[in-house]
């Protein structure tokens, strides 16, 4: 018959508070980076708004949203010791 190994009940959570923790930082970076991309005012044929092109949107918050990622994948690998 085969054996059934059970998990050591010491062991817990595979994730420390310390990663729950820094992906909540990650997760709130990249909100921030979302809301940097938001705004502009509306396009319609008779008032359009070059807004939509500014620094913020094309550069600057796509950038945050990818460091937000970053900061995840690194919040979910990094090993904290117990």
């Amino acid at each position: 018959m085969a054996e059934i190994k059970k998990d050591n009940p010491k062991e817990g959570m595979p994730l420390s508070i310390i990663n729950y923790c820094l992906m909540l930082v990650g997760a709130i970076v990249i909100v921030i980076g979302f809301i940097l991309m938001a705004g502009g005012t509306e396009a319609t044929p008779e008032n359009f708004s070059y807004d939509i092109f500014s620094w913020r949107r094309i550069t600057l918050a796509p950038i945050v949203v990818v460091v937000g990622f970053a900061f995840e994948i690194f919040a979910i690998m990094k090993r904290f010791k117990r």
